[in-house]
C-alpha cells in the first residue's frame, strides 16, 4: 500500500494529511497553529508531520504547500507571507534529512489548482486556470495536462495583472493590479469609501471603528438589494470578467474555476463578469466551450493540490 504526507501551511495555521491508494479520503488529519512561543515553525512543522507518521507503512513522499514565492526546483521558500524567518528556506531538504523521504514544494495557489483539477471541479480538463479570490487574488495554471509554474516557479501571478492604471494601491505596492480591484479586501475597501463619501446603505459599520466591512456583511446587504453593496460586486465582476478575456487571449483554457470567499457570492456578480468577458473578447472562437465555474474543493484544495505533487514526485521517481 502506497503512503503519502500532504502538508499546507498557512501563516496562522498548517494542517498536515496521511493518504493511502485505496482510501479517497485521508487516514488522519491534524491542525495545529503555526507558531508557538519559542517553537519556530519549521520546527512545529517537523513535529506536526512526525506526529501522522505510519507506524507500520512505508511513507513514499511528502507534498507541501506554502503560501508566497517558492523554488519548486531546488525546494526552497522564497519568501513566505507571515513568516519572515522562512526568507530562502530550503524546506525540502530540511525534511529530507528528517524523514529520509523524497520531498517536493509548490505555492499554495498553484498547488490549489493542481488539487481541482486531479479531485475537484476541473477533472476531466486539461487546459484550465484556477483564481482564488480572497484577501488577495491567487492563481494557479494547467496546460496541456501539466501545472505551469515558469522556469523559476513564480508564474501565474494572474490576481496581479494591470486592469486599472493609476488604481489603487495593490498589496504588491504596484497601482491598478486585479487583485487591487476584485479581491474581497478591495470589495470591503470601496464600499467603506464610498459610505465615507456619503453613499447611503443598509450595512451597518461604523467608518470610526477603524475595523474594515466584513465581506459577509456585504453579500448579505446585497442579497437584500441593498443598492451599493450590489454596486459593489457588480464592479468587481466587471473587472474579473476584464481580466479573464485577457487570460482567455493568453492561455486559452476550456474551463476557468473560481475558488476563494468571494466565489461563494458568485451569483451576485456572475453577470458583470460575463458582460464584461462578452465585451472584451478579441472573438468569441474563445468561448467555444469554455465553462466558468466555482470550485469544489473549497478549504481543501491546497492540501489536495500537495498530495497530487506528491504522487507526481514519487512517479517520476
Amino acid at each position: 500500500m502506497t503512503v503519502h504526507i500532504a502538508v499546507d501551511i498557512g501563516g496562522t495555521r498548517m494542517r498536515a494529511a496521511l493518504y493511502t491508494t485505496n482510501r479517497p479520503a485521508p487516514v488522519t488529519v491534524k491542525r495545529i497553529n503555526t507558531r508557538k512561543k519559542n517553537i519556530p515553525p519549521r520546527k512545529r512543522l517537523k513535529k506536526l508531520i512526525a506526529s501522522i507518521w505510519p507506524a507500520d507503512e512505508r511513507v513514499s513522499g511528502i507534498g507541501i504547500a506554502v503560501p508566497g514565492p517558492v523554488d519548486p526546483a531546488a525546494g526552497t521558500v522564497k519568501a513566505a507571507p507571515n513568516l519572515p524567518e522562512w526568507t530562502n528556506f530550503p524546506i525540502a531538504n530540511y525534511l529530507r534529512q528528517t524523514f529520509s523521504v523524497p520531498v517536493a514544494l509548490g505555492n499554495d495557489a498553484n498547488l490549489a489548482a493542481l488539487g481541482e483539477w486531479q479531485f475537484g471541479a476541473g477533472r476531466g480538463h486539461n487546459f484550465l486556470l484556477y483564481l482564488t479570490i480572497s484577501t488577495g487574488i491567487g492563481s494557479g495554471i494547467i496546460l496541456d495536462a501539466k501545472p505551469f509554474s515558469g522556469a523559476n516557479g513564480y508564474a501565474s501571478e494572474l490576481g496581479h495583472v494591470l486592469v486599472e492604471p493609476d488604481g489603487p494601491l495593490c498589496s504588491c505596492g504596484v497601482r491598478g493590479h486585479l487583485e487591487a480591484v476584485a479581491s474581497g479586501t478591495a470589495i470591503s475597501r470601496w464600499v467603506a469609501e464610498q459610505i465615507r463619501s456619503g453613499a447611503r446603505t443598509r450595512i451597518s459599520w461604523n467608518p470610526a471603528s477603524g475595523e474594515p466591512i466584513p465581506g459577509t456583511a456585504i453579500a448579505e446587504a446585497a442579497r437584500r438589494g441593498d443598492p451599493l453593496s450590489i454596486a459593489a460586486y457588480h464592479r468587481a465582476g466587471r473587472y474579473l470578467g476584464q481580466a479573464i478575456a485577457d487570460f482567455l487571449h493568453t492561455f486559452n483554457p476550456t474551463l476557468v474555476i473560481l475558488g476563494g470567499g468571494v466565489s461563494q457570492s458568485y451569483t451576485l456578480f456572475a453577470d458583470a463578469l460575463h458582460n464584461a468577458l462578452q465585451e472584451h473578447i478579441m472573438s468569441s472562437h474563445f468561448l467555444t466551450g469554455l465553462q466558468i465555474v466555482t470550485a469544489q474543493l473549497g478549504d481543501d484544495a491546497g492540501l489536495m493540490g500537495a498530495l497530487a505533487l506528491a504522487r507526481m514526485l514519487t512517479a517520476d521517481t
